[in-house]
């Protein structure tokens, strides 16, 4: 049975505290904002946690294969450590930064229905109200529908006005 170095052990400690801070980042865990929670610093979350990581890990790694035993060998491998942190740190600052600031389709509001083409699934009476399905913004969208004249199940129709989030006005198309 192998012993495992007290030099990789704190290593892998410090790396598994990394990976576990990451995690916390990336699930959305609002760790260590103060006062305003829009201010991350000059330094993300996630690239402290992506160096911490790295730097336990990496230096493990090279504590192993170097057989450190003695403290110039330990502290060889820190240096390892941090030759994988450093880049670790970088990249996981781009991608959290590039999933932070991506680019994203607004989202649909009642102006969007209008002008959308559907078709009636409850029928709609001239005086009340009935159920179309229209799609808007790609996805399928039941709304409740007035009408001038009545429809019936399955007539094609075009919405004319958003009454409000939830009710359009029709016309047969």
């Amino acid at each position: 049975m192998r012993v495992v170095a007290t030099g990789t052990l704190i290593f892998l400690i410090i790396g598994g505290a990394g990976v576990a801070v990451l995690a916390l980042a990336l699930l959305g865990a609002e760790l260590l904002h103060f006062g305003n929670p829009d201010f991350d610093g000059p330094v993300s979350v996630e690239a402290v946690a992506g160096f911490t990581g790295a730097l336990g890990f990496g230096a493990a790694i090279a504590n192993e294969l170097l057989g450190g035993r003695t403290p110039g060998m330990i502290a060889v491998a820190l240096v390892g450590g941090l030759v994988a942190a450093v880049p670790t740190a970088w990249a996981a600052s781009r991608l959290s930064r590039a999933a932070r600031d991506m680019r994203t389709d607004p989202t649909p509001t009642r102006h969007h229905l209008v002008g959308a083409i559907g078709l009636v699934v409850t029928p709609v009476p001239a005086d009340g109200y009935g159920e179309v399905r229209v799609r808007v913004a790609g996805q399928p969208v039941k709304l409740n529908a007035r009408a001038d004249r009545p429809i019936p199940v399955g007539a094609q129709i075009f919405v004319v006005e958003a009454l409000s989030e939830t009710s359009v006005h029709v016309e047969t198309y």
